[in-house]
């Protein structure tokens, strides 16, 4: 019998579906959402009102695309946590009603496991024990992964995450949000000619909270002397601050491959998108002999793929939920599989 699973995201601001059968990706969509461009960041009240109208939908879409029946469903996996609490309630509140109704089994995810998994979505695929970058709006992390539901927290943000430094830094610009793609767009059109400083944080943890306060001051002083300092400067502020977050980035994951002696380095999660950091990882793997890994971008970004391929070896692992289960904005990333405990 073929295991088909229904996958729900909705940690934050997109509402996403995919089917998976046996392993395989048919399906994988997503409805954004484009009204918190007015607000300049994600508004959760407005987010979940949003995931409300937008869920049947999608999973409706999910299902036609795939070309199976609702019937042919044996068992939903959905996204439990981190988030914004309101966004997770309407996707777990859909998953359990969905499953009870069909009488199949759920099976809880971790946002944070999913985007290191979404590189199980398609080949190539990285052999254990590999090391994974995990960069979004709201963490930065270095993770060993030992096997698909085995992982180790090796290195982490003490404060701010990669995405938030873009998103903030763009605000200081008076970019748009989402500013991560923006800032991207206009570095590739100017050069790192101001040096923003890196910090000097021990082990293998983040820190970019100084890193938005030297921006911050940059940028009043600049501003002061020319008040046309952004404009007349903006592709090179632009590609001075994501060389310096790049920077940042590829030096821990360097630093843990050498500690660990793996070669095997993927990047995961929304900043995985970025262009210099997708460069530069190629880069730094091509130079230290790394196999390197980077996802295409439908599966960087939030999708429902990543939790459909997570709850897959959930599935294969026994490893249900219950009917009671509910929605939690912290979610820790200490996993463990079942066979791994005893």
């Amino acid at each position: 019998m073929s295991i088909v699973l229904l996958g729900i995201e909705s940690s934050c601001d997109d509402t996403s579906a995919s089917i998976l059968k046996d392993g395989v990706i048919l399906s994988n969509c997503v409805a954004n959402q484009e009204v918190h461009k007015l607000y300049g960041g994600v508004v959760p009240e407005v987010a979940s009102r949003a995931h409300q109208v937008n869920i049947i939908p999608v999973v409706d879409q999910a299902i036609k695309k795939a070309g199976i029946q609702k019937s042919d469903i044996t068992a939903v996996a959905f996204t439990r946590g981190p988030g914004l609490i309101g966004s997770l309630i309407v996707g777990v509140s859909f998953a359990k009603s969905f499953a009870m109704s069909l009488g199949i089994p759920i099976i809880e995810v971790n946002h944070m496991q999913a985007h290191v998994l979404a590189h199980f979505a398609e080949d190539p695929k990285p052999k254990f024990p590999f090391l994974c970058l995990t960069v979004s709006g709201g963490h930065t992390q270095i993770i060993k992964v030992k096997d698909h539901l085995t992982m180790e927290v090796l290195g982490e943000t003490i404060d701010d995450a990669a995405g938030e430094a873009f998103d903030k830094t763009g605000k200081l610009l008076g970019l748009d949000y989402p500013a991560g793609p923006l800032i991207d767009k206009f570095a590739k059109e100017g050069k790192a000619v101001f040096d923003f400083p890196e910090p000097k944080i021990p082990e293998l943890n983040f820190s970019f909270s100084g890193l938005k306060t030297s921006i911050l001051y940059f940028l009043k002083k600049n501003i002061k002397e020319d008040p046309d300092f952004i404009k007349k400067n903006l592709n090179d502020i632009c590609a001075s601050v994501q060389d310096r977050i790049v920077s940042i980035l590829i030096t821990k994951l360097k630093r843990a491959a050498k500690e660990t002696g793996i070669k095997e380095v993927a990047i995961a999660g929304g900043v995985s998108a970025n262009s210099a950091l997708r460069s530069t990882l190629t880069q730094t793997g091509e130079e230290l002999d790394w196999n390197t890994y980077i996802p295409r971008f439908e599966f960087c970004t939030d999708n429902a793929a990543m939790i459909a391929v997570t709850g897959y070896y959930k599935y294969m692992m026994g490893e249900f939920a219950e009917q009671d289960v509910s929605p939690t904005a912290r979610y820790s990333f200490s996993l463990r599989s079942k066979s791994d405990e005893g």
